[in-house]
């Protein structure tokens, strides 16, 4: 009788045991499912627009939008960061809800994820150093022009380059572009006019500006057919409306411009 009992006790307190186990994974996953995240790709490699800070803090024009972007949308912003070349992969994947990452919204793009409306417009720009006699695309000719993997410029030099002779040398990121120019690797890069300016400025380059071509604008990018397209345009026109992007640009570009 008393092994009867104690067999009836021991099951009892499994079974109860088993239960408080399934509650609690309830409870997290209920708060997590709570728990709003807008999971954001960027590729940190192009201030002004995303970098990082000394610490290892993301920074920038896109970065501070995000975040006002997020907050009225009551959302926690979660950003990751990867190569600029697998973005768009990532939302294709839904590995990520957006991506900000100084993205220009072109046709090609288009085909195969959403973008807001424009939220910045800047242009290309060839850089090169102060004793360069490089000043114009005839100048080019025969020349190494390095470009960014997975870019607007990549897809800009590529053409260029069958019309003025000069050599494409793709990299993984914009700080490798002016590394190589520096190391007499490449003999001009191609890249964004803001981001281009700022490094003309602080390392003393010199550049000239692509004539050639009109700059999409700058959009943020989503999976295709996503629902969030609408309210971040709704957002973003917002934010202008108030003034808020006008201080973003006047934090992060006034130099730059």
């Amino acid at each position: 009788m008393k092994k009867t009992i104690g067999i009836i006790l021991f099951i009892m307190l499994v079974a109860g045991g088993l239960a408080a186990c399934g509650t609690s994974d309830e409870a997290s996953g209920s708060s997590e499912q709570d728990k709003k995240v807008l999971k954001m790709a960027t590729s940190a490699d192009f201030p002004p627009f995303e970098s990082r800070d000394n610490e290892g803090n993301f920074e920038g024009f896109d970065i501070d939008l995000a975040h006002l972007i997020a907050e009225e949308l009551g959302y926690e912003l979660d950003i990751e960061d990867m190569k600029f070349d697998g973005l768009i992969g990532a939302l294709q994947a839904d590995r990520v809800d957006m991506v900000m990452s100084g993205m220009s919204s072109t046709d090609e793009r288009k085909k195969n994820v959403d973008f807001s409306t424009p939220y910045h417009h800047s242009g290309e720009m060839f850089v090169t150093t102060s004793d360069s006699a490089i000043e114009s695309l005839e100048d080019l000719e025969g020349k190494t022009i390095g470009v960014q993997l997975g870019t607007i410029q990549e897809e800009g030099a590529e053409t260029l380059s069958e019309e003025y002779g000069f050599e494409v040398k793709k990299v993984d990121d914009a700080g490798l572009i002016i590394q190589e120019l520096n190391s007499n690797r490449i003999d001009a890069g191609y890249m964004d006019k803001t981001v281009a300016t700022g490094f003309i400025k602080e390392q003393g380059l010199i550049g000239f500006d692509d004539p050639t071509t009109s700059s999409p604008g700058m959009g943020i990018a989503f999976p295709k057919g996503s629902e969030m397209v609408t309210e971040v345009n709704e957002v973003l026109e917002k934010l202008e409306d108030e003034g808020k992007i006008q201080e973003l640009e006047e934090k992060w570009l006034s130099d730059m411009e």
